[in-house]
């Protein structure tokens, strides 16, 4: 019976965490557009924050509470949900058109960035430097985008700031709360579910939480590319990935050290090795078709499959 409940919790904590990822999406956005932000720079940092937000709490409060392999496989696999079954998804139902931005600049970094927490987790754990030479490149990488950014005209802005809604700012912590509410209850359950069941954390991690986390990037890659704007779609998804693996674990790592499960090798590099088959998908027409969402999907299925065996 208390199985059963923590199951009902498991799957109400994830209709909230999306729920208030969406409104803290969505006033993020409509923020950052009122400051004068580009939509690619809004995609790339400001929406993958915002999708990123349950990952993140999710892995703090894991780390916090002495089950490291929850931290760490829930930003794995949520990393490759994110790529397998959200990307390839929303392909099968749109085929994606991508860019070279997308794919030389940021899709390039994320690669750069998965190899590099590889190489630093070989070791199974992850400590304060190393946490603050991920979080470093963070840093560095939104610098870089909001250097690069296209400007608009000092008018214009003066005039879209004036429209600064405070329904915004309270849509804004109304997701918040709903976020961190919701990614408490989600570990506490989930967590208690695998033990019941002989599951271990890194399985639970890694699948179950992924998936749960993973809710704001499925709803707003779907929105995004049936609305046409699928630089949005996909950008959200690499940007999300990105802070996922060097910007959440980098600041989990700061705050404490991690030690892991032997699986986070193979694990990792799996991710490396889907991370460049999908930067081969997008390069090649500069779209990500219906018969590569599929490939995407399946292999990512698979992985998941073998996850339980």
């Amino acid at each position: 019976m208390e199985t059963l409940i923590d199951i009902l919790i498991i799957l109400l904590s994830i209709a909230v965490i999306a729920k208030g990822a969406i409104w803290l999406v969505d006033s993020a956005v409509n923020i950052a557009s009122r400051l004068g932000i580009s939509e690619l720079v809004i995609g790339l940092t400001v929406v993958a924050f915002g999708t990123s937000a349950p990952e993140f709490v999710v892995t703090i409060m894991s780390a916090f509470r002495d089950i490291p392999d929850v931290s760490v496989g829930n930003i794995v696999g949520s990393n490759i949900f994110n790529l397998g079954f959200i990307l390839g998804g929303t392909a099968i139902i749109h085929s994606l058109r991508t860019s070279r931005t997308l794919v030389q600049r940021d899709g390039v970094f994320l690669l750069f960035g998965t190899v590099l927490l590889t190489v630093l987790l070989w070791d199974l754990t992850l400590n304060h430097v190393e946490g603050a030479i991920l979080f470093t490149l963070l840093i560095s990488y939104i610098g870089f985008l909001y250097w690069k950014k296209e400007t608009i005209d000092s008018d214009e802005s003066e005039k879209t700031i004036g429209k600064f809604r405070r329904r915004d700012i309270l849509t804004l912590l109304l997701g918040m709360g709903m976020v961190v509410g919701g990614s408490h209850f989600l570990v506490e359950s989930a967590v208690d579910v695998a033990r019941t069941i002989g599951l271990s954390e890194w399985v639970i991690g890694v699948t179950i939480v992924a998936a749960g986390t993973s809710a704001p990037e499925f709803a707003t890659s779907i929105t995004a590319a049936l609305r046409g704007r699928h630089g949005m779609s996909v950008g959200n998804l690499i940007g999300s990935d990105l802070f996922n693996i060097i910007g959440v674990l980098g600041l989990t790592a700061i705050l404490r050290d991690l030690s892991v499960d032997t699986a986070a090798r193979q694990n990792l590099i799996f991710l490396s090795v889907m991370v460049i088959i999908v930067l081969i998908f997008m390069r090649t027409g500069w779209q990500i078709s219906r018969r590569e969402g599929i490939a995407l999907f399946i292999v990512a299925l698979a992985r998941w499959v073998y996850s339980f065996i």
